[in-house]
């Protein structure tokens, strides 16, 4: 039986999401901490993954970040569990348990995509995540079983509730002059000079845009 794909999201008060800012000799590093999926409730798109399922779902990606130095999660979700290297904007460096919630930490990378999240959060604009993988629903009572996280990525929150997230970069290309930006943040990646004028340059999107 072929399992269902499954995006849950959280929003950033469940998330409690918490920014870190650390000092390295690159400059400075961004990361979002907190709840990145959660056990044992009735979620909003009426499933429930137990406890032992979640469980054992954050071990196997945990082991995952052990093994390959983090797990890759993109900004908006894709239309499929694939990760797509143009999309990546942060890494998953830490998995672990805290009672029915699994929780992470997420290191914001510079990419084009990550400057955007970068942007957008030293704007001050609340973010959640939502977990990316698949498992099998028993139609009956939503219970998930065989659970597997592929990656959390970080989302925009919905405008409904049971809604998927506004997809930020159709969003972005819709926009008068979004295209230069994604120009401009494509070439920041190792500019820091062009990245400050990008994070000013979003700041001004975003009040425009009333978020």
């Amino acid at each position: 039986m072929n399992k269902t794909a499954l995006y849950e999201y959280i929003n950033p008060s469940s998330a409690a999401v918490t920014l870190e800012s650390v000092e390295s000799h690159g400059g400075k590093n961004l990361f979002m901490k907190g709840v990145f999926i959660e056990g044992g409730v009735r979620n909003a798109n009426q499933r429930i993954y137990p406890i032992n399922e979640i469980a054992s779902a954050v071990k196997t990606l945990q082991n995952q970040i052990n093994e390959h130095g983090g797990v890759l999660g993109e900004l908006d979700h894709p239309s499929d569990l694939k990760i797509n290297l143009d999309r990546v904007s942060h890494m998953i460096s830490d998995m672990w348990m805290d009672g029915a919630k699994g929780c992470g930490k997420l290191k914001v990378l510079p990419t084009p995509m990550g400057n955007l999240v970068k942007a957008m959060l030293e704007a001050g604009v609340k973010l959640g995540v939502s977990s990316r993988g698949s498992g099998n629903v028993n139609d009956g009572n939503g219970h998930v079983s065989e659970f597997e996280i592929i990656t959390v990525d970080v989302v925009a929150q919905p405008s409904a509730p049971n809604a998927y997230p506004t997809a930020i970069y159709e969003g972005l290309m819709n926009y008068r002059g979004g295209q230069k930006l994604w120009g401009i943040a494509q070439e920041s990646v190792h500019r820091p000079g062009v990245q400050k004028y990008l994070q000013a340059e979003i700041v001004k999107l975003i009040q425009d845009l009333k978020l």
